[in-house]
């Protein structure tokens, strides 16, 4: 589940190998581009760690955070 942690939402997100964790974060790539909003994120063999803010509000969480948030958790579902 994501958490607010320091004004972001983050998670981590765990596969079986780094080939899926790589599937994974293009498939973000594509909708994050899309929703023209861009998460940091942090890849080490299978797992994803992802944070999540608004550099124009301040590096606060929006509905922009939240949106993707939810976008990056039904790719995952279908992963």
């Amino acid at each position: 589940m994501w958490k607010e942690e320091n004004n972001k939402l983050t998670r981590s997100f765990e596969f079986k190998d780094f080939v899926a964790a790589f599937t994974f974060m293009t498939k973000v790539a594509f909708a994050a581009e899309k929703m023209g909003h861009h998460p940091y994120w942090c890849n080490i063999y299978n797992k994803v760690d992802i944070q999540l803010c608004t550099h124009d509000a301040n590096d606060c969480i929006t509905e922009k955070d939240r949106a993707l948030s939810k976008e990056i958790d039904a790719i995952f579902h279908q992963a």
